[in-house]
Order: C-alpha cells, then sequence, then structure tokens
C-alpha cells in the first residue's frame, strides 16, 4: 500500500514538474513541431521534456510492481 502511495505521489509531481516546463517559456525554446492552438505549439526542447516523463513514469511503475524481499520467520531471506 505504501509503495503505491509513494508511486502516485512521485507520479504527480513528475507530472506537475512536465506541465510546467511544457507550458513555460524559456529562452530557447526551439522551432515548433507541432501547433496545439493558434498561441501555442509543441517546441523542439518540449520533446525532450516528454521523453524524460515517460521514462521516469515507466521506472515508476517498474519500482511499484517490483516484487520486494521479504523476510522469513527464522531469519533468512527469501523472496
Amino acid at each position: 500500500m505504501l509503495r503505491w502511495l509513494c508511486t502516485l505521489v512521485t507520479g504527480g509531481v513528475l507530472t506537475g514538474f512536465t506541465f510546467l516546463l511544457i507550458t513555460g517559456r524559456y529562452i530557447h525554446d526551439g522551432p515548433v513541431v507541432a501547433s496545439v492552438t493558434r498561441n501555442h505549439g509543441l517546441h523542439a526542447g518540449d520533446v525532450f521534456v516528454l521523453a524524460g516523463w515517460a521514462v521516469g513514469m515507466v521506472s515508476l511503475v517498474a519500482l511499484a510492481l517490483m516484487q520486494g524481499r521479504r523476510r522469513e520467520p527464522g531469519g533468512t531471506i527469501g523472496r
């Protein structure tokens, strides 16, 4: 339960930062790759932000699904 809660919180923070990076303005936006609205578009720099978000989310899911090692009664470590 705690593992999934941590995964959701981390995913939410990662998504929030990604949203701020994509919607913000910065000096080197790069050329527009795709227009979203008349005044907004997806810039070349945003592609790297989205790729980083995707890698982070896949890593979070992998960590959440990973089986942890449990201690068995008697002190041995088992799977």
